[in-house]
């Protein structure tokens, strides 16, 4: 982060909160792991104008927008508007990341043995739209490839060349180095574990959205799912019946880094930035900064 000078108890990928009310400072220690800290969120997505504003956009601009697109860069968005979302517990301590990821797990091909590969993106806080788009466009024509490798799939083919009890003295040890603050940054940097948002679009699986629990390895505390697209009847503000279009989001948090009001808060701008993708179209008037 710019203008931040690191501190004892930082991390490379964090720094710790240290002004933090008492009872968030032992909220950790309560609830030691993020299986143990779950929340559910489930959201009714009104995707009639993003649908318009897609079909609208990709007539006339170079770089294809979709829907993965629109919830991708809503996500990079919310981060820099509500940073406490941000924020990822280690070693009972919280930490505000010091950089905004988003971590996708692709097909490279749409068949049952093609293999899985997980894309790690990082994005900026002032990034538009059209930025997202491209970063992600580029990484996952990359990642796409039937041959190609990236740095996450070449760690973890290494490390399975090992027996298995040297693969599972290798996790352990992550694991307590990441506790300690002291993993190497190459391991955080190819973890897709190591990340502010997970999402997963089970739609293109043709499934709805499912709850998806949070890693207790690495640093997720948000994982969101979104999946098919259906038509509804509804009844307008005119008492019209109407067909509109709607998708499920389903999002997993881990609790111990913000209150409900802030989680409340940070959803519906979420929902509302989808449903309105025209509001991305330019960097944020300003990027909220967490507290010290």
């Amino acid at each position: 982060m710019a203008g931040y000078k690191r501190r004892f108890g930082d991390r490379h990928d964090g720094r710790r909160l240290r002004s933090l009310d008492p009872f968030f400072k032992i909220i950790p220690y309560i609830m030691r792991s993020r299986i143990d800290s779950q929340i559910f969120f489930e959201e009714k997505i009104d995707i009639t104008h993003a649908e318009a504003y897609l079909r609208k956009r990709n007539r006339s601009s170079e770089t294809r927008l979709s829907m993965l697109h629109i919830f991708m860069a809503a996500a990079v968005r919310t981060l820099a508007l509500r940073p406490a979302l941000n924020r990822f517990v280690a070693g009972q301590k919280l930490y505000a990341r010091n950089d905004i990821f988003i971590s996708l797990a692709i097909k490279k091909e749409m068949t049952f043995d093609s293999p899985e590969t997980t894309i790690k993106f990082k994005f900026e806080p002032t990034d538009t739209l059209e930025d997202v788009a491209k970063k992600a466009d580029k990484q996952i024509k990359e990642n796409k490839e039937t041959e190609a490798d990236n740095a996450t799939d070449k760690t973890a083919r290494i490390i399975t060349f090992c027996p298995g009890f040297i693969i599972r003295f290798i996790v352990f040890l992550a694991r307590i180095l990441d506790y300690i603050g002291l993993l190497p940054k190459f391991l955080c940097d190819v973890s897709p574990f190591h990340t502010s948002v997970f999402i997963t679009d089970v739609g293109s699986l043709g499934i709805s959205a499912v709850y998806h629990h949070l890693y207790d390895f690495g640093t997720t505390s948000v994982f969101v799912s979104f999946g098919t697209k259906r038509t509804e009847k509804v009844i307008d503000s005119d008492n019209n019946i109407v067909n509109r279009r709607f998708m499920t989001m389903r999002i997993v948090c881990d609790e111990r880094i913000v209150d409900g009001h802030y989680f409340a808060s940070a959803v519906k701008l979420y929902k509302t930035l989808i449903e309105n993708p025209e509001r991305l179209e330019v960097p944020p008037a300003k990027v909220v900064r967490d507290v010290d």
